[in-house]
């Protein structure tokens, strides 16, 4: 008799969704689609049937379902994004017969979905809980989920692991000393929660340069002309604007220290992986997921505030390039991220083929 039980052969049919906002992988900054671009590539190098649904100018070596013509984010009649939120989860969930596994990046919009059909679903937490948030996944949460660090389960879910972001470590050259002219650095969403504010008072404090590179949307504009802008002389703080990944890489690389001075419950933060990778030591606010990316007093230092985080500089100066670039290769590459992926999407079709037996057990029973 056959057992119902064994592991799912491979390849798997595998469904990703990925978020419409940002093409796959992203041309500058865009941190849920550059992990579903690598995760989709290495899925498909192993020999798993991936189909992605995500926008029309996205590159990948998994079969590309156009949800929409191009990232909605170069759509400048777009003014309603939430509008278009569910479509790359609806048109995945048409075709769930067709999958193993249903991968969903897009949060809440595929809950309900994911109920609707047998095909199993594993939805990865890309963002922090939010008061209202948390109330529509309890609502669902006997869904399968993974977390990207174990700080993220601030509610309770049906977790099937915490699988952290991976990058591709050969794109990543080893910079074994910073530039001629030593900086900080600083990268990411220029808003409130990331923190460009406090990078610039802690360059200031302790006279340092600082390079601050990133995206400001729209919603942030308002935030960067009043707080941020004034402050930017192109001496000792200059704003270098969205870079692509050979300019982040040289950014990152040349710096002597990178600042990660968060303001928000952190999900995982791929910054800091990134300046290690490149050999860099970041210095992080005690939030969210920084105690697990950075390795005290080895990569870097957690300081439980902005002003310590400045007093860290000379410390940080110390520390051993090699060592951080050590780190990311032993926990942060591409390799673990898919291995744990794999194993994820096993449990959950496992879960799927036990709970399937069980029913049927029922049924017999009632028969007889």
């Amino acid at each position: 008799m056959k057992n119902l039980l064994s592991e799912p052969k491979q390849p798997m049919k595998i469904a990703q969704i990925a978020p419409l906002w940002e093409r796959v992988p992203p041309p500058t900054y865009g941190g849920i689609e550059l992990v579903v671009s690598l995760l989709s590539d290495e899925l498909v190098r192993r020999g798993h049937e991936v189909t992605l649904f995500a926008s029309g100018d996205s590159q990948t070596l998994a079969d590309l379902t156009a949800v929409s013509s191009r990232a909605l984010r170069l759509d400048s009649e777009i003014q309603e994004r939430a509008m278009y939120e569910m479509l790359p989860a609806s048109r995945a969930y048409r075709q769930a017969q067709e999958f193993d596994v249903i991968h969903s990046h897009v949060g809440v919009w595929a809950l309900p979905l994911a109920e609707l059909v047998s095909t199993p679903s594993v939805h990865t937490l890309h963002g922090r809980f939010t008061r209202d948030s948390s109330d529509v996944f309890s609502q669902h949460s006997t869904q399968s989920y993974i977390s990207i660090s174990d700080a993220q389960r601030s509610v309770d879910l049906n977790y099937v692991s915490t699988v952290y972001n991976g990058i591709d470590i050969d794109k990543y050259p080893f910079f074994a000393k910073s530039g001629e002219k030593p900086y900080l650095a600083f990268l990411g969403r220029f808003s409130p929660e990331k923190g460009p504010q406090h990078a610039i008072a802690i360059a200031k404090q302790a006279g340092w340069n600082l390079k601050m590179a990133g995206k400001v949307d729209r919603v942030d504009t308002e935030f960067f002309e009043r707080e941020i802008a004034p402050l930017i002389d192109g001496k000792q703080i200059e704003f270098l604007g969205e870079v692509n990944h050979a300019e982040k890489v040289e950014l990152l690389g040349n710096a002597a220290i990178t600042l990660f001075p968060i303001t928000w419950q952190e999900p995982f933060g791929l910054v800091m992986i990134e300046s290690m990778a490149a050999g860099t030591p970041v210095i992080g606010y005690s939030m969210g997921s920084v105690p697990e990316v950075i390795a005290h007093g080895k990569t870097g230092f957690i300081c439980q505030s902005y002003d310590e985080m400045a007093q860290m500089i000379p410390g940080a100066l110390k520390l051993s390039r090699e060592d951080c670039r050590k780190h990311v290769e032993n926990n942060f590459t591409i390799t673990q991220m898919v291995d744990a992926y794999e194993a994820a999407y096993k449990k959950v079709t496992h879960n799927r083929m036990k709970n399937s037996r069980l029913d049927l057990s029922k049924i017999f029973s009632l028969t007889r």
